[in-house]
């Protein structure tokens, strides 16, 4: 079993998913059954599937986890830009965010495709 602390991308995408807290608290409250929620989930998503896959047997589940996680924060770039052109989150906030993203989207690709290297 692995400790899923010990991984960058779970560390990273925690710090995501506390950061998306914090914005979408001045979300409009309108939101908060639309966007905020789907934010939230979503990302929350992507480090929950990463914690889960470290709780598996073998790489392949592993990967499979990471699948998943990639798909959520695919997910969650669509809806910062979402939140971006509908005016809840700056210009600056967002091509924080987005960077972010995409940074735990390639670190977890990289990750997959050493997992399929191993024996």
């Amino acid at each position: 079993m692995r400790d899923f602390t010990k991984y960058d991308i779970w560390k990273l995408s925690h710090e995501l998913v506390l950061t998306i807290y914090g914005i979408t608290n001045t979300f409009p409250k309108e939101e908060i059954y639309g966007i905020t929620s789907q934010l939230r989930r979503a990302s929350t998503s992507v480090v929950t599937n990463i914690s889960e896959g470290c709780g598996r047997e073998s790489d392949a589940e592993f990967r499979r986890f990471l699948t998943i996680a990639v798909g959520s924060a695919t997910e969650v770039e669509y809806l910062i830009l979402l939140s971006k052109d509908l005016n809840y989150i700056s210009n600056e906030s967002y091509e924080i965010l987005n960077f972010d993203i995409n940074t735990i989207k390639r670190k977890m690709y990289t990750l997959k495709q050493k997992l399929n290297l191993q024996p």
